[in-house]
């Protein structure tokens, strides 16, 4: 009988830790996944540049680029990443990018691969589309 209480409150115990690994309401469950059958290479004129509050109080830099046909929200990648490889953006960039259109929720975006501006090139992410940011140190 004593093995019984002790398994029952054991359980209950792990209730509120279950409940609170829970993702609040409209946090989306995954992040988008680099997807190299979506690859596209793209031209355009940086319109917006934003940081986005990520995990850990990270930032991290889109873009709004737009092109000949349309505008993309290009997902770049964290702050610290271009200002340890000495890249920035700003309204009026003229800029290439090569990366994968993907949904999130119901939004398509661009998670960007590598970024040409002028004579710099930063590359986000190997060739499966790997962020080459999540090995390397944070400041």
């Amino acid at each position: 009988m004593r093995i019984h209480l002790f398994a029952a409150a054991s359980l209950l115990a792990l209730v509120p830790l279950v409940a609170g690994a829970q993702r609040p309401s409209g946090t989306p469950k995954h992040r988008p996944i680099y997807d190299q059958a979506t690859e596209v290479t793209v031209k355009g004129t940086v319109e917006t540049v934003t940081q986005h509050e990520g995990r850990r109080d990270r930032s991290g830099t889109h873009l709004a680029l737009k092109t000949e046909k349309e505008t993309f929200d290009v997902h770049v990648g964290p702050s610290w990443y271009l200002t340890q490889n000495k890249i920035s953006f700003a309204k009026g960039d003229h800029v290439e990018v090569i990366g994968s259109q993907v949904k999130i929720g119901d939004a398509n975006v661009l998670l960007a691969r590598e970024i040409k501006k002028g004579e710099q090139t930063i590359t986000l992410r190997n060739a499966q589309g790997i962020p080459l940011w999540s090995r390397g140190p944070r400041s």
